[in-house]
């Protein structure tokens, strides 16, 4: 190494040689370096307290967002949590995320997926609108209702339901569309029309009332959805507490929405 021979060796014995006499303090210190470095990571890895970053669906982390600051912030008030709202996929490992939510199938073989829930589509509107306008019995009665439509599809104006084997088609309209669910969901809610929104966004105005499911006896698109993380030996401990945290509160929403 370097043109240096540091050993010299006999039949009987291996000693230093003078090179090797001189560079064995500088191996020694870095061997000791290399060991404080080792005992620096294996803390960071058992640390409650530094940062976590993660990716998250829009609608998803408007949801989930008041839970999460507030009972998970009070357990672990040491974990720095920055939550990135995007609906474009991020390279994790690139861009520096050590958590992610995303649905539909995990195809990049160097992540970790953990199942968090199956969600689906619902079809609600609100009591003042029914009232007013009547519940639609069937798929083929929204052709006579206005109905909010999501922009980010190009689809938009066209609803799928299945009914055992039978596929639906059903073309419906109105005058206001939106690529954000919440910002359909506030629509719905002030009366303005029949919207399909993911369940994951509905628990709370559907058990208070303030949205009503309809068309209950007809299935629609269903995605699951995953926590995911670069591929690693594994995770530090304040990332798995919170993605423990994370299964946790889809565990009680997928339950909040059984119970309906």
């Amino acid at each position: 190494m370097c043109g240096v021979v540091a050993p010299h060796r006999t039949t009987r014995k291996l000693s230093l040689t003078a090179a090797g006499a001189a560079l064995l303090p500088q191996a020694q210190a870095l061997v000791v370096q290399v060991e404080r470095a080792r005992q620096a990571l294996a803390r960071l890895k058992d640390d409650l307290a530094g940062p976590v970053r993660m990716t998250v669906p829009v609608s998803l982390g408007e949801t989930f967002f008041d839970g999460l600051l507030l009972e998970f912030s009070k357990q672990y008030p040491q974990v720095q949590i920055e939550i990135e709202l995007n609906n474009s996929y991020r390279d994790l490992a690139r861009d520096g995320f050590d958590l992610g939510v995303r649905s539909g199938a995990i195809e990049n073989e160097r992540l970790v997926a953990k199942p968090l829930l199956a969600w689906h589509e619902m079809t609600c509107a609100s009591p003042a609108y029914l009232e007013q306008h009547g519940e639609p019995l069937t798929p083929a009665d929204l052709a006579a209702h206005t109905c909010l439509l999501n922009s980010h599809y190009s689809g938009r104006e066209e609803w799928l339901y299945h009914q055992q084997h039978e596929l639906l088609r059903v073309r419906v309209s109105g005058t206001f569309a939106s690529n954000h669910y919440n910002l359909l969901k506030k629509a719905a809610l002030v009366g303005a029309g029949i919207a399909r929104l993911p369940s994951y966004v509905l628990p709370t105005e559907l058990a208070d009332g303030r949205l009503r499911w309809l068309l209950r006896d007809y299935q629609t698109r269903s995605l699951p959805m995953y926590l995911v993380h670069p591929y690693q030996g594994g995770l530090p401990r304040r990332t798995q507490v919170l993605a423990d945290y994370l299964v946790e509160w889809f565990k009680r929403s997928g339950e909040a929405l059984d119970r309906l």
